[in-house]
C-alpha cells in the first residue's frame, strides 16, 4: 500500500492538464471555484476506478478507436478551455458578483469532464494499479476499489494544495490588467499542455 501511495504521489506531482486547469481557475475565479473543480476531478478519477473494478478500463486500453475518441476529445476540450480563458473580457463588477453557486457548479462540471475525457486516467488503472494487486489475497475487485480510493485521495490532496496556493496568489493580482495578463498566460500554458497531451498519449 505504501509503495502504491508513493507511486501515485509521484504521478500526481507530474505537471498535467489538472494542474494547469486548477491553477488557472483558482487564480481567475478564487478558491470556491477551485475547490468545486477539485471535487469534479476527484469524481472523474473515482468513476475510472469503478470502471477498472468492473474490468471495463481494459476495454478502453484494448480499443484503439475508443482510446483515440477519448484522447482527442480531451485535447479539444482543453483547447476550448484555453480559448475561453484567453478570449474572455476582463471581469466586470457584474460578473464578479454573479451567483457563486452557478460558477462553482460550472467549475465542478468542467473538472469532471476534463478527467472523463482523459484516457491516461483509465490507462493508469490498467498499466500501474494491477502491479499492486495481490492475487489470492482477497477479492480483486475489492482490492482495485481500495487502491483506487487511495489514488483518488492522494490526487485530491495534491489538487487541493494547488488550489490553495493559487488562491493565495490571487490577492496579488486584483487589478484588471494583472488578472487579464495572468489569465492569458495560463491560457497559453493550458493550450501548450493540450498539445503536449496530444503527443504524449500517442500509442
Amino acid at each position: 500500500m505504501l509503495a502504491f501511495a508513493l507511486t501515485s504521489l509521484v504521478i500526481e506531482m507530474t505537471p498535467g492538464p489538472n494542474m494547469a486547469y486548477l491553477a488557472a481557475l483558482s487564480l481567475s475565479q478564487g478558491i470556491r471555484a477551485g475547490l468545486a473543480a477539485v471535487g469534479g476531478v476527484a469524481l472523474g478519477l473515482a468513476v475510472y476506478g469503478l470502471v477498472a473494478a468492473l474490468g471495463l478500463s481494459a476495454a478502453i486500453d484494448n480499443s484503439p478507436l475508443l482510446y483515440e475518441v477519448l484522447r482527442w476529445g480531451g485535447v479539444v476540450y482543453l483547447l476550448w478551455l484555453a480559448w475561453e480563458a484567453w478570449a474572455r473580457e476582463t471581469e466586470t463588477a457584474a460578473s464578479s458578483t454573479g451567483d457563486p453557486d452557478i460558477r462553482a457548479a460550472q467549475a465542478f462540471r468542467r473538472g469532471l469532464i476534463t478527467n472523463l475525457l482523459n484516457p491516461k486516467a483509465a490507462v493508469f488503472y490498467v498499466a500501474v494499479l494491477p502491479d499492486f494487486i495481490q492475487v489470492g489475497k482477497g477479492s480483486i475487485a475489492m482490492q482495485t476499489l481500495t487502491l483506487s480510493a487511495v489514488y483518488v485521495g492522494i490526487a485530491t490532496l495534491v489538487h487541493l494544495a494547488i488550489v490553495l496556493l493559487a488562491s493565495r496568489l490571487q490577492s496579488a493580482i486584483q487589478t484588471p490588467d494583472k488578472r487579464r495578463t495572468i489569465r492569458r498566460a495560463l491560457a497559453l500554458a493550458l493550450a501548450a499542455i493540450a498539445v503536449w497531451f496530444a503527443f504524449s498519449t500517442t500509442r
